[in-house]
C-alpha cells in the first residue's frame, strides 16, 4: 500500500500501515468463536467434526447463489446445508428438531479471547468501527451486546442489504457508501483470506487475523497487515 503524508488526523508509521478511518469488521469466525458448534453437532448424534465442513458448504453455496446472481439470507441457506449435511446420520432427534438446535448455537456464541481488548484499544486510537456480515445484523448485534463492546461500533452492517454476499465488489461498496468513505480510508479486518481478497480487489485496505500460525493462499491478494490477534492489530495501527 502506498504511503501517504502524515497528518493529524491520519497518521503514517515509518515502519507500518498507513492508519485507516474506518475499520469493517468481518463477524462469523473473525469476532465471534465458532468452536462451540462442534458440540451442537454432538449434542444431536453427529460427528463434531461434520461442523466445519458444513461451514464451509454454508459460504460456497452463499457464493455460488451470489455468482449466479441471486441472493439468498445467511441462515435459510445455513439450514438447508445443514439438513443436506446431516441426512444420513443416526440423530437422536427429528431432522428438524436438530436443525434448529445447531442454528440456535449461532446466536449464542461468544467472542475471542483478543477481542474484547483489542476492539477497546482500535477504538481508543480514533478509528472507526463497524462490522460487515454475510450474516444477519441480529446474531453480530447479540455476539457484541454480549462481550460488553457493542457501543464501540457505530454501525452492524449486513450483506442482506448490499445485494450480494462477500467477496463480491458490492458488499464492501455498500459499506463504504453506508460509512460515508472512500475505500482509501477503509481497511477491511477478517480472518479469511477470501473476504482479504475480495476486500482488496475493491480498494480497501486489509488486516488478516491469523490466530492459528498457518500460511496465506498465495493465490490470493496479499493483506496489508498480518496480526496473531486484535491486539497485535491494534500494535501495528498505532
Amino acid at each position: 500500500m502506498t504511503d501517504a503524508p502524515p497528518s493529524s488526523d491520519h497518521p503514517v508509521s515509518p515502519d507500518g500501515p498507513r492508519r485507516p478511518r474506518l475499520l469493517v469488521f468481518d463477524v462469523n469466525e473473525t469476532l465471534s468463536d465458532m468452536a462451540p458448534l462442534s458440540a451442537r453437532f454432538e449434542d444431536v448424534g453427529a460427528p463434531a467434526h461434520l461442523a466445519k465442513l458444513w461451514f464451509a458448504e454454508l459460504l460456497r453455496d452463499g457464493f455460488a447463489l451470489t455468482v449466479a446472481g441471486d441472493l439468498r439470507p445467511f441462515a435459510a441457506v445455513g439450514a438447508e446445508a445443514l439438513r443436506v449435511r446431516l441426512h444420513g446420520q443416526q440423530l437422536d432427534r427429528p431432522l428438524e428438531d436438530a436443525v434448529d438446535h445447531v442454528m440456535q448455537g449461532f446466536s449464542e456464541l461468544e467472542v475471542h479471547p483478543d477481542v474484547v481488548a483489542g476492539v477497546r484499544v482500535l477504538g481508543d486510537l480514533g478509528i472507526r468501527l463497524v462490522t460487515l456480515s454475510n450474516g444477519s445484523a441480529g446474531v453480530a448485534d447479540a455476539l457484541l451486546q454480549g462481550a460488553g463492546v457493542r457501543d464501540r461500533f457505530e454501525r452492524l452492517l449486513t450483506v442482506e442489504d448490499a445485494g450480494v454476499w462477500k467477496p463480491a465488489p458490492g458488499a464492501y461498496a455498500h459499506a463504504l457508501v453506508e460509512c460515508g468513505v472512500g475505500p482509501e480510508d477503509a481497511m477491511l479486518v477478517a480472518v479469511h483470506p477470501w473476504d482479504v481478497d475480495g476486500a482488496s480487489r475493491a480498494g480497501l485496505a486489509t488486516a488478516w487475523i491469523n490466530r492459528t500460525g498457518g500460511p496465506y493462499p498465495s493465490y490470493f491478494a496479499a493483506p496489508d497487515v498480518t496480526a496473531a490477534s486484535l491486539e497485535a492489530l491494534a500494535d501495528a495501527l498505532a
